[in-house]
């Protein structure tokens, strides 16, 4: 069967997701080597984490702009080049400073979440556009499905005394071959990304008719000609007169005509971060080691996270399209909400004990924490007391090390229900907030402001996540596990009925069509431009 224009660029383009899913899962691998090489504290290990995120809200403030002056395809050209050098720098970084600004410059082409999706959307006929769009959030999970897969993997391969291990060096280097693994894709998409063509929403903004009806034409199968043309027409009125200039722009998507479109792109923007996704995403290894089951269980429950995540979103793909946004953001909040209180549930039931066998266990794998045995038999009712006592007595570096043995062994808790909290999240997410926020993105905001919008709402969400991901290790010795996703459940629920409350649906629906009805939700007349709502 012969696959269609519009779908072969969108798997090529949507490859970027795949890099993105994989560039922010890998690193979750390798929290207890770098803790321990770089000697880390819970802040520094979080701003490792969080650095791409910081990138990201740089890039994200001109991406937009950039995009709408040099085009979707040559942005998406300098984004993969910039996840090639981010990936080379990592892997070969000598110290936590560089390592900081390897991911960092990695996190300067995160922008590829909102330009990926704008391009996406405006080469895709709108009946199609919520599952065209989905495809590059179906390859951000499966980028994250595989590097939970790689970095197990690696694990297990580190752990033996196989020549080829021993060579290559992935015993002594194990989370440097993990983060080096992203230069094979990343070279691959900058190399498909001369392949496609440029957007023809950005040729018609450009008044390159021509051009936008051949990549038209191209896209469709040239089968009408004439309804190509009036789509031309359409997009040229949709921008006819505008002043796109960044500060009229802003002028405008601040304005009374644009308010609700505003408050709905803030709303699903702040709520996709706020619930904690990256924080499981990044640290799913760390969080499951806090359930007692084991350094190698937790690498292997990640992978669990991973393929739910992408089942999920397949699920989403089928059902955004036909059932539309707002039921499944209502459907997949509810689920979080649910998610976390099990999580928080698991947690707080926990309590935490070393008796006389675990100590001489901990003691033969782990020589250095023979002080340990000043807390035998001691009994803490929170995973934070029982971890400050531990440190207290070996200290912070000898328990970093040692960490998932010893809360295998002093955990009572029901992992299972934890497990199937975050699971549950998970597929939550999946369904939701997950693929819907960058559909939603690339429908409400007019053809003339999507740049510049996109990259105002962006820099609210990659903002939130690099202030979760970066207190969240931190957070987690000093509240605990349990008060950390009460709190994350209790922004979902906040999310929830904002959401019930407020969202349009935009399924099936013009872009056009849709700037037309959201001005209208908006009311009152806009000044800046002279139209009224």
């Amino acid at each position: 069967m012969k696959i269609s224009p519009v779908l072969l660029y969108t798997i090529i383009v949507s490859l970027g997701g795949f890099i993105f899913g994989f560039d922010a899962s890998v690193i979750s691998g390798t929290a207890n080597y770098l803790t321990s090489e770089f000697q880390l504290s819970d802040i520094q290990l979080g701003f490792v984490f969080s650095a791409p995120t910081l990138g990201a809200i740089i890039a994200t403030l001109s991406a937009g702009v950039l995009s709408d002056v040099f085009g979707r395809r040559y942005l998406l050209r300098i984004i993969a080049f910039l996840y090639l050098i981010s990936a080379i720098a990592s892997a070969f970084s000598p110290t936590y400073e560089l390592l900081v600004i390897a991911r960092f410059v990695g996190g300067l082409a995160f922008c590829s979440l909102m330009v990926a999706p704008m391009y996406i959307a405006e080469i895709s006929p709108p009946e199609k556009r919520g599952k065209m769009v989905s495809v590059n959030q179906l390859n951000i999970v499966v980028g994250f499905s595989a590097a939970y897969f790689a970095n197990y993997y690696l694990l297990q391969a580190s752990q033996t005394t196989a020549d080829w291990v021993i060579t290559l060096g992935i015993d002594t280097n194990t989370w440097r071959w993990m983060l080096g693994l992203e230069i094979i894709p990343a070279l691959l998409w900058f190399g498909l990304l001369f392949t496609i063509p440029r957007s023809p929403r950005w040729l018609a903004l450009k008044h390159k008719d021509e051009e936008a009806q051949a990549v038209l034409n191209t896209l469709h199968g040239g089968d009408s000609k004439r309804s190509y043309e009036d789509e031309i027409i359409q997009i040229r009125e949709s921008i006819k007169g505008q002043n796109t200039s960044i500060l009229h722009s802003l002028r405008f998507l601040f304005s009374n005509k644009m308010r609700f479109a505003l408050v709905v792109g803030l709303i699903v923007s702040i709520a996709q971060q706020i619930t904690g996704i990256n924080t499981v995403f990044f640290y799913a290894p760390s969080i499951f080691e806090q359930s007692g089951v084991g350094t190698n269980a937790a690498f292997a429950q990640a992978i669990l996270v991973g393929l739910i995540n992408v089942l999920f979103t397949v699920v989403a793909m089928y059902f955004i399209d036909k059932w539309g946004r707002k039921p499944l953001l209502v459907v997949g909040l509810s689920g979080v909400v649910i998610s976390m209180a099990c999580i928080s549930y698991g947690f707080n039931q926990a309590t935490y004990k070393l008796e006389s066998a675990d100590i001489t266990e901990i003691v033969e794998q782990h020589p250095k924490l023979s002080d340990i045995a000043t807390i035998q038999d001691i009994e803490y009712d929170s995973d934070v007391a029982f971890k400050n006592a531990v440190i207290d007595s070996v200290g912070k570096p000898e328990f970093n090390e040692a960490q998932g043995l010893v809360l295998s062994l002093a955990g009572n808790l029901n992992a299972t229900i934890i497990l199937v909290g975050i699971l549950g999240f998970v597929a939550s997410f999946a369904v939701s907030l997950g693929p819907v926020m960058w559909v939603m993105f690339s429908e409400i905001f007019p053809n003339h402001i999507r740049g510049v919008a996109i990259s105002f709402v962006g820099v609210i969400n990659s903002m939130v996540s690099f202030t979760v991901t970066l207190v969240f290790p931190w957070e987690l010795a000093n509240w605990g596990a349990a008060t950390v996703f009460f709190i994350y459940g209790a922004f979902a629920a906040i999310g929830l009925i904002l959401v019930a409350k407020l969202f349009p649906e935009t399924k099936g629906k013009s872009l056009e069509a849709l700037e037309a009805e959201l001005t209208t939700k908006s009311g009152g007349t806009d000044k800046a431009s002279g139209a009224v709502a």
